[in-house]
């Protein structure tokens, strides 16, 4: 029976909570987050994706409001952290040390150095360390990336990302909309597109980015082209700039040479396969979403399983490595190199 511990109970906190509730042979014995009044505030909505739970069973857990005193008091194998990015690598580095194997959200952490520190900590405590890029894991996703890797439709020509929503106005104290706290929408909400781009292609010679402000000085909203040595025309777009009626999207269109993937997650059916020959069809996807797939991976690993990693620390470091070029190159209105 794998002991869990959670630390930081908002929206991505309580998604963890119901994936890890979810699993056999895991009990979540431990809860820990800042907000002496989190019992009663963790009932309340938010997030820009249905599912997170506000069914904690409080009375199962032990309920903590200091980290340190969580890890010197419970006995864990496993910690899902679940806080604010700059904290990220130093909950990190303290939960390696104490012995536990660590999921930890993305992004990996504000800059370089830091994902470096953590990279490091794991080596050195040989214990697990995954970071939360759920995109990858993500049903339709998982597909297009097996399908342009298999090459069975031919080479990829040409790939539009976008990911939009509203504001994120439900976080504590505001924290996203935080760019010293969470790195800003680019950081933050684009990086699901980055990394996806990043995992399915390698690492771009050259980005070129445009953006906007958002009110809290960091880019509400920015549009991303990707240079690869084939020429393909690859690009992302990112936002937290629409209205609240808008809702959300994530969505994508893949060009290969003898089919197009297409993913509108606002659409029914959300995913088709438009092959050169032959009607459109949606393809047998996995049941679920990326969230509860990376817990479960995550999971069997620590549990002993031989599973090859869907996200290499090293490959989390490099898509920080490339939204914080694509916030240069905003910023300076200039192409940056990533060679």
């Amino acid at each position: 029976m794998l002991r869990v511990g959670i630390i930081g109970l908002g929206f991505m906190g309580r998604m963890h909570y119901r994936c890890w509730t979810a699993l056999e042979d895991v009990q979540v014995v431990a809860l820990c987050d800042a907000n002496r009044n989190i019992i009663e505030d963790s009932k309340q909505a938010g997030g820009n994706i249905e599912g997170a739970s506000d069914a904690f069973d409080f009375d199962a857990v032990s309920l903590y409001h200091d980290v340190d005193e969580m890890l010197q008091k419970e006995d864990l194998d496993a910690i899902s952290i679940a806080l604010p990015t700059h904290l990220h690598m130093q909950t990190t580095v303290k939960a390696l040390e104490a012995g536990c194997h660590v999921l930890c959200e993305k992004p990996m952490a504000l800059n370089v150095d830091e994902c470096n520190t953590m990279i490091a900590a794991a080596k050195e405590t040989g214990k697990t360390l995954q970071i939360g890029q759920c995109i990858r894991f993500w049903p339709e996703y998982a597909y297009a990336k097996e399908v342009v890797e298999s090459g069975r439709y031919g080479s990829c020509q040409a790939a539009r990302f976008t990911r939009l929503s509203s504001p994120p106005g439900w976080s504590a104290e505001g924290w996203l909309l935080d760019t010293a706290r969470s790195g800003g929408m680019v950081i933050d909400l684009h990086i699901h597109d980055t990394d996806f781009v990043h995992y399915l292609f390698g690492m771009p010679q050259v980005v070129r980015s445009f953006g906007v402000r958002d009110q809290g000085g960091g880019f509400g909203h920015v549009v991303t082209h990707y240079g690869y040595e084939d020429d393909k025309v690859v690009s992302a777009e990112g936002g937290w700039l629409m209205m609240a009626s808008f809702g959300f999207e994530m969505s994508f269109h893949i060009a290969l040479e003898k089919a197009t993937l297409v993913y509108d997650c606002t659409q029914s059916p959300a995913f088709r396969v438009c092959p050169a020959d032959g009607e459109a069809f949606a393809p047998d996807l996995r049941a679920g979403d990326g969230y509860s797939a990376e817990i479960e991976h995550f999971a069997k690993v620590i549990q002993g399983e031989d599973l090859a990693p869907v996200a290499s620390l090293e490959q989390c470091r490099d898509s920080v490595k490339i939204v914080n070029a694509e916030i240069e190159s905003a910023d300076k209105k200039s192409a940056i190199s990533l060679k």
